[in-house]
């Protein structure tokens, strides 16, 4: 549900996965990871940095209610 959120919002936001890790002050190997689903259990920070650069809260980056 992550690595889907994240690359539907970045893809609603015009961002690149480089871009995106740029904002979010990751690394873009970070980001590659999350969104293939090889990483489903990213930090809180890492999870963090991508709710602040949508704008959104955490529940909603992770899918929950």
């Amino acid at each position: 549900m992550l690595s889907k959120n994240i690359k539907r919002l970045r893809k609603k936001h015009n961002l690149s996965q480089e871009q995106l890790a740029q904002k979010a002050g990751i690394t873009y190997s970070t980001l590659i990871k999350i969104e293939s689903g090889l990483n489903n259990n990213p930090t809180l920070e890492t999870i963090t940095k991508l709710a602040n650069v949508f704008k959104i809260k955490i529940d909603d980056l992770v899918g929950r209610s």
